[in-house]
Formats: C-alpha cells, structure tokens, sequence
C-alpha cells in the first residue's frame, strides 16, 4: 500500500481530547470503496475522511466512511475536513481567502456543501449550509417504545411541547425528548429492539436515536444531546452534526421560532467524557424553515502515515 498522509482532529471542542475524533486521508488517489471501508475500520472512529482531488478553485471532494458504510453526508467530517484543509494550506485560490475567513466547497456525495473556516482567540471554527434541510423520516415510534427501547419510564419521554419525532436532512434520526438531565443520564440503547423498531434492515438509512432535553450542564447551551447508533457500530456518539442537522427540523416545528435567524447551542459527549458543543443557526421565512448553518471549533490532535 502506497504511503498516505492522515490527520487525526478533535471536532465540536476548542480543545484536545474532547469532541468527537475524525480521521483524515489526505491523498486517497488509487483506493476504491472497498479499501476505504477497511482503512476506516482500522481506524475504528466514527468517521473517516478521505479526501479525493481538488476539482479546481475552492472545491474537494471527499468521501465519509463510518467503522461499517460510507455516508452520503456528517457533520462532524464536514467542520473536521474544512478545517484540515484550511491549516493544511487547501485550497490554494487566494480569491477565496481574506484576512478573516476562508470559503471553501466540499463536494460530498449529498451534493456540495460550502463552508467557512475563520480563526479567533479560540481556534479554528468552521460553519457550513446544510446541504439539504430537514424532512419526516418515515419512522413511528411511540413514547412506549422509545421508553422501552433507552431503558427509561414512558413518563420520562416528552418535554414540553416535544413529541418523539423523525428528520432526515441526509441522514435520519428518530429525535426523542425527555424530561431533563437525569432522564438523559440513565438513557441506553437496547441495540436489538431498536432494530427491530426501525424495520430490520441496516444501512445507511437506518435511523440513530438522538435524545435531546433542554436542560443543560452549561449555561449557554440550549439543549443537552446524546446520539445512540450501536447497530451501526457506534455505541455512542459524542457529537453529531447530521442530528443536529435533522434535529432543526424538530425546532422548526415544535417552537416555532421567529421570523429571522435564530442561533442555539447543543452540549453533547459530556456523560462520555468527551464535551462538545454544536452552533445551530435557523433561517425563519413565513414560518417554514428557509435554511439552516451548523458550526464548531476543531483542533488536530495527531498526523502520521
């Protein structure tokens, strides 16, 4: 096998050994799926990055594999990636740099998804549209079986005006209130009847299990997360753009929130060990949801070969 640069970033924290981990590939020219698939699973994180050519100006194409499929879009590669790119000195168009921000475009198998790559007393924070805004998913889950299935009481589920609910805005997510911090502490997936609750087949349109309440550990955030895939091979995940992503969806709908933009902080991966912290930004029009930016500070952590 031919030698091949990689970066190790920790994504959704401004600090190291937070946040979620993303590997990246930087010179994927020559593998096919196949190998991919098996560098990812070597690797054994969430996500694995592998970035393809750079198809002129501002854009790169990549692909996103999990330990077990490869992904038609995720958040945290996405913010990862655009941050590499940038401290790596990619894309080399200066007609797309300025003393504050960087824009770039990476052509995911979604469709392209276009970011910005500023640094301030923090770090390197990056932003990007989200390449496709959120819909139904076709899952029914009521407040019985989510309860069943995170090992928690049916009375635990639902907050306030939230109602178990499914998005998808490139990768679906079954969004399951409940009722606070401790509901949310003592919540685990019971991976065998989560599958058989979402159909049986597993792919990458197999529905996670996002719970989400509003009560927060920090001050500034607006709701708490956690992000449940084990029958994708991921137990846990400590921060989940794609959720977050389908999750505006529930927002939407549920709060209504008011003509304009309107900016949220999620907290997730703290009963990991790993904190983050996810921006969400939501474009209100006519009260339907126009569009919708998710960003977050990332810090690389390693390289080798």
């Amino acid at each position: 096998m031919s030698a091949r640069k990689y970066l190790i970033y920790d994504v959704f924290t401004d600090r190291a050994f937070a946040g979620n981990q993303l590997a990246i590939v930087l010179d994927s020219h020559g593998l096919d799926g196949v190998a991919m698939q098996e560098i990812a699973r070597e690797f054994n994180l969430s996500e694995t990055v592998f970035v393809l050519s750079q198809s002129g100006g501002n854009r790169t194409a990549i692909r996103i594999f999990t330990p077990a499929h490869e992904m038609q879009f995720a958040g945290h590669p996405t913010v990862g990636t655009a941050v590499a790119l940038t401290e790596s000195g990619m894309p080399a168009d200066n007609d797309n740099r300025d003393s504050d921000a960087t824009i770039l475009v990476l052509e995911e198998p979604i469709g392209p998804v276009r970011c910005i790559v500023k640094r301030d007393g923090r770090g390197a924070f990056a932003e990007f549209s989200l390449p496709k805004l959120p819909v139904p998913a076709p899952f029914q889950i009521s407040r019985e079986q989510a309860a069943a299935v995170l090992g928690i009481e049916p009375q635990d589920v639902g907050s306030q005006n939230h109602v178990v609910s499914a998005w998808n805005a490139g990768v679906p997510y079954v969004c399951i209130p409940v009722r606070g911090l401790d509901a949310a502490r003592r919540a685990s997936l019971d991976t065998r009847l989560w599958v058989e609750l979402v159909g049986g087949n597993i792919d990458d349109q197999s529905p996670a299990a996002y719970v989400y309440c509003r009560e927060t550990v920090r001050q500034e955030s607006a709701f708490h997360a956690r992000m449940f895939a084990g029958h994708v091979a991921i137990p846990e995940d400590p921060a989940t753009g794609s959720a977050v992503a389908a999750f505006a969806g529930a927002i939407a709908k549920f709060d209504m929130p008011i003509e304009g933009t309107t900016e949220c902080w999620i907290e997730q991966g703290l009963e990991m060990g790993r904190p983050s912290s996810i921006r969400l930004e939501l474009d209100m029009q006519a009260g339907e949801l126009s569009a919708a930016r998710i960003g977050g500070y990332a810090v690389k952590v390693g390289e080798g070969v």
